[in-house]
């Protein structure tokens, strides 16, 4: 963990009790994806009681909250996503989730803790700076259709954001390091769903059916192939099977089986040129075994790619706010996620925190060990309430 002596890491650091209090709240009560009623109702009582003006049931159950300072002056929004997944907690921890089968397994309740933290530091400053904050708490990220839905509904308007910053706590990487990086750092994603359809026979005669478990066989190895074979090493693009369900008895040759997964990629020709390929795979394959095919795409989310000035802004305020030695280059990673839907319509930075308990086995993301340091918590605080000062005092035009 960084020791800065910043006054923002210093004023940050003062609220960690309050921080973990709302994280570990939140973490016994976790709500799925556009179910976060009651975390919706925590966020937007206490940020009325600090004076923001408030509007619930954005995107469904999404809170903006907006803090205006001295009239005039450019708008800085932050956004903080917080919903919980469908898991089942193994940690034991004394404030597991109480919910059977639901788990705040990515960290989204400490993103929440971190955004009223930083409407904490940002009330009291209302005074002393010159534009308005909107403070974006967002449903449904992990099924990436909580942004898409907020916009909709007009969080990006009156005032429209000038700028934008985000953060992900991450579990596997050293405590209290900021990772930031311009550029594309997150990949876009799509979920695809493929049904190969046979003719159902007797198991014992398979030659008066087409046995459609085999050619999703013969499908699935040509589908990967695509990645390992077919596309250049240099360009990231992950392909996943992630389910695969047919057959309904032993002895029965399947006539249709279902499979579901995800691409991954970077560079929207060269996922253009995967969906292509992965259709001429698949008519090759059922045409050669007598099988038919559908392909579809859905749910998809495009890149995170950070603009480059406003990542030098987040980049140097991440710096004063606790210290140059903490502040390390991102690297690209192929999760994705839907802030990607906030910059790609305004400037703006998304950036990782690392969240990972000292002395633990870093559980991953998603898993139903997770858990995070705590101690990140101000961290997030101090650097997303630095950077918004910054911007508001310097603006683009100004910078």
């Amino acid at each position: 963990m960084t020791r800065t002596t910043s006054p923002i890491m210093l004023e940050a650091q003062a609220l960690e009790s309050q921080l973990v209090n709302w994280r570990r709240d939140l973490h016994r009560h976790p709500e799925l994806a556009f179910e976060e009623h009651r975390t919706a109702g925590v966020i937007a009582r206490y940020l009325a009681d600090l004076g923001l003006e408030v509007r619930t049931g954005v995107g469904r159950t999404g809170v903006v909250g907006l803090l205006a300072g001295e009239s005039g002056g450019p708008c800085v929004m932050l956004r903080f996503d917080m919903d919980a997944l469908p898991v089942e907690e193994a940690t034991g921890l004394p404030f597991a989730s109480t919910i059977p089968g639901r788990m705040h397994a990515c960290g989204h309740d400490g993103h929440v803790a971190i955004g009223l933290g930083v409407a904490t530091l940002l009330a009291r400053l209302k005074n002393d700076f010159f534009g308005s904050v909107k403070l974006v708490f967002q449903p449904a990220e992990e099924i990436a259709g909580g942004a898409r839905a907020m916009i909709a509904d007009g969080a990006l308007e009156e005032p429209v954001p000038d700028v934008t910053f985000a953060l992900h706590l991450w579990s596997q990487s050293p405590s209290g390091m900021a990772m930031i990086k311009a550029g594309p750092l997150w990949a876009s994603a799509d979920r695809f769903d493929i049904d190969i359809v046979g003719r159902g026979s007797h198991g014992a005669m398979p030659h008066t059916g087409v046995d459609a478990v085999a050619v999703t066989a013969y499908a699935i190895t040509q589908l990967q192939s695509i990645v390992s074979r077919d596309r250049d090493p240099l360009q990231p693009v992950v392909l996943t099977i992630g389910t695969v369900a047919g057959g309904a008895a032993f002895n029965v040759l399947a006539e249709r089986v279902h499979l579901s997964g995800t691409l991954r990629s970077f560079e929207s020709d060269v996922r253009s040129k995967v969906i292509e390929r992965m259709y001429r795979v698949l008519a090759g394959v059922c045409e050669a075994h007598g099988a038919q095919y559908d392909l579809r795409f859905s749910d998809y989310t495009p890149p995170v790619i950070n603009d480059p000035e406003a990542t030098r802004y987040l980049r140097q305020a991440a710096r004063a706010a606790i210290g140059d030695e903490a502040v390390i280059e991102a690297p690209m990673m192929m999760v994705a996620e839907d802030m990607a839907e906030f910059i790609n319509r305004i400037p703006g930075s998304y950036f990782v925190i690392g969240a990972q308990k000292v002395g633990s086995a870093s559980e991953p993301h998603h898993s139903s060990l997770f858990d995070i340091d705590e101690a990140a918590l101000p961290v997030g605080v101090a650097i997303m309430v630095q950077a918004t000062l910054d911007f508001l005092a310097h603006p683009f035009e100004e910078g």
